[in-house]
């Protein structure tokens, strides 16, 4: 049974939310969801040194579900939202050809070759760009939180100044917001989500 559509003013004229709309927001939210409990179940292992091959089946599978949320969020900017998918598609090759190319378990070799950031850490930037955007729309503490966490724990890896201390709590951190930042985006009304189509129609004829 479909749900009916609603009218909304925005602020280049009406619009209309419908299903399709609906859909979107659910698939973007469950990828976020999958992503998070993903990132989560990695981190877990490592602090408790377990086996490091099951964190590369999860990294796929965090990659897959960031990937369904950002083929289905809604940016206003579309080169802002092709750069994250180009990203994402960037960081998913660069991870696929290491986990090929090496036998040790994605997770050490990153770690132990930190170069390998360059190209693994297009996923990340992916990622932070939609924690920059639910701040930015949203102004949640969690987001406004790991938009500076991510680049920093990474970075700070490849160029060696952070001690394996401060690395793993901001890991810890990270994983910790990134589960409350997916979990609130479920109890989430939809229509935010959505945003102001008149928006996407205005920018759509401006061009």
């Amino acid at each position: 049974m479909q749900s009916p559509e609603i009218v909304y003013q925005g602020q280049f004229g009406e619009f209309i939310i419908d299903d399709h709309d609906r859909k979107e927001v659910i698939l973007y939210r469950s990828g976020l969801m999958v992503a998070a409990v993903s990132f989560a179940a990695s981190t877990f292992i490592v602090f408790q040194q377990g086996n490091l091959n099951g964190i590369t089946f999860l990294y796929f599978v965090f990659w897959l579900g960031l990937g369904v949320s950002l083929f289905n969020i809604h940016i206003y900017l579309k080169p802002l939202h092709r750069a994250l998918q180009a990203f994402w598609a960037i960081g998913g090759l660069a991870s696929l050809g290491v986990a090929v190319q090496t036998s040790e378990p994605l997770a050490l070799f990153v770690y132990d070759h930190a170069i390998a950031i360059l190209g693994i850490g297009f996923t990340f930037a992916a990622l932070t760009g939609i924690f920059f955007k639910e701040a930015f729309c949203f102004d949640r503490f969690e987001t406004k939180l790991l938009t500076p966490i991510v680049p920093l724990l990474l970075l700070g890896h490849l160029i060696g100044i952070l001690p394996v201390l401060w690395e793993q709590i901001l890991l810890g951190i990270w994983a910790i917001l990134f589960l409350v930042f997916a979990i609130r985006k479920v109890i989430q009304p939809i229509p935010p989500d959505i945003g102001d189509k008149s928006v996407f129609e205005y920018l759509k004829n401006k061009k």
